[in-house]
């Protein structure tokens, strides 16, 4: 790593790299290893030659990324549980500055691996389809409607009525107190009827195996837990921003580690994912 820090025109760039990596597959170690692995070409490239950096390291990161794709999705095959991406919180190097939540990941999932690079190099950041056709090796008007195609499935997991950032972090609090106290009509109002928990615990720790699907399912769950917590309480470590969603990170029974992150439409939560997979946190720092 520093021979990264010794290259200034690799260290502006790497941040940026490492967004769209991790944007690519979901995963923060990945990610690194992808940016790593471009780096190191970079370094037997004849650099004085390169009139765009920029553009030749997005192009080798982009294909880096489509190959990785190929086996990570061969392993979610056998993927105990749901799969959510790894949370990146607003603190981390990674803070996101486009408009990409967890739920849109989560439909970036189901598009196929060039649909899913048109997109995020064309709609989240910002490269023109010609700069694009280079990287995936496609022409122009292919890459077109590679976005487009991507695009239309995208669209209804947008935001129709997002909150502030300030909102969504009391509505997180609110769901907090109310889900860890056993309070459960104040949690009943939080919810819309539709709500959906989805936890990722990788087989590595306890967790629903399975989505809950409506508010029945969901109460039903949060009125065991509150149970469990009488035994075994929840400690909250701190709320923050995950992958644009507000919510919180906490210690639960057994000392294991869990971030929450809610999707809020129109005061009400629709989705609440929960990571509680050791592998997918330890990017997140101490607690």
């Amino acid at each position: 790593m520093s021979d990264i820090l010794s290259d200034p025109t690799f260290t502006e760039i790497r941040p940026r790299l490492v967004r769209l990596a991790y944007r690519m597959l979901g995963s923060v170690a990945d990610a690194e290893d992808v940016v790593q692995d471009a780096y190191l070409r970079w370094l037997v490239t004849d650099r004085d030659a390169v009139r765009q950096p920029a553009a030749l390291l997005r192009t080798i990161v982009t294909r880096l990324c489509l190959n990785e794709l190929k086996s990570a999705r061969r392993r979610r095959e056998t993927y105990i549980g749901p799969w959510l991406p790894e949370p990146i919180v607003e603190a981390d190097e990674m803070e996101s500055i486009d408009d990409m939540t967890l739920p849109l990941m989560m439909v970036l999932e189901r598009l196929s691996p060039l649909e899913r690079a048109a997109f995020l190099l064309h709609d989240v950041f910002g490269i023109g389809f010609d700069d694009i056709a280079d990287a995936l090796n496609r022409d122009t008007a292919a890459c077109r409607k590679l976005a487009s195609r991507a695009r239309d499935h995208i669209q209804s997991a947008r935001p129709r009525f997002p909150v502030t950032k300030e909102h969504g972090l009391e509505i997180a609090a609110a769901f907090f107190m109310a889900s860890r106290n056993g309070d459960l009509d104040s949690l009943r109002s939080l919810l819309r009827a539709d709500v959906m928990a989805c936890t990722d615990g990788g087989g590595k720790v306890p967790a629903s195996l399975h989505p809950l699907i409506g508010i029945a399912q969901v109460m039903a769950r949060h009125a065991a837990l509150a149970r469990a917590f009488i035994e075994s309480p929840s400690s909250l470590v701190r709320y923050v921003v995950i992958d644009g969603l507000p919510g919180f990170v906490s210690i639960e029974g057994g000392g294991i580690v869990q971030t929450t992150a809610l999707q809020i439409e129109e005061e009400k939560i629709v989705g609440i994912f929960i990571t509680r997979n050791p592998d997918k946190l330890r990017h997140i720092g101490s607690v």
